[in-house]
């Protein structure tokens, strides 16, 4: 069965590469493009290679992913939430992005937390890391409430920056 969350006012799904459009849009968004950096994905064909390649590619190898994030009674895409396996990290990190018309209202919070929880009853980790940058305070609120502590300082290869390293134990 595909991953699935209902939550109060969302739906939480995987994705597939009838969902090019928004891709598009989110990772070409402002805040993307900021904290989580350019992929050089500007053509409909680029999202659905980023969806193929590396959305699909990690529920086929990880079994868990990024997923997409919809309004419950429009379907309406609004963001990402899931699950990320880097290499450089011993437990999966929790990744999220909403477009800016959908910010402070609360829809981060409910589908990390709904992801987090769906975590814990697959036993996919004993815990979850979150990495963000430190100047954005709106990821690290939003860690911070859903009970992560901060950690440490990390820089990994390839980063120009140290990020901020947080954890959540189960």
């Amino acid at each position: 069965m595909a991953y699935e969350l209902i939550t109060f006012r969302l739906q939480i799904r995987e994705f597939n590469t009838n969902d090019s459009d928004f891709i598009l849009r989110l990772l070409n968004s402002p805040g993307w493009l900021r904290f989580i950096g350019d992929r050089n994905i500007r053509t409909e064909e680029d999202a659905k290679l980023y969806i193929q390649n590396s959305l699909l590619e990690s529920y086929i190898k990880n079994k868990f992913g990024l997923y997409l994030v919809e309004l419950r009674d429009t379907s309406t895409p609004i963001g990402m939430c899931g699950l990320v396996k880097r290499e450089y990290l011993f437990q999966p990190d929790l990744g999220f992005a909403f477009l800016p018309e959908y910010g402070k209202l609360g829809y981060a919070f409910e589908a990390a937390k709904a992801v987090l929880e769906e975590t814990k009853r697959r036993v996919i980790s004993s815990g979850v890391f979150g990495i963000t940058e430190p100047l954005n305070t709106n990821s690290i609120q939003l860690l911070l409430k859903l009970g992560f502590s901060f950690d440490k300082k990390i820089q990994p290869d390839g980063e120009k920056e140290e990020l901020d390293l947080f954890a959540l134990n189960f």
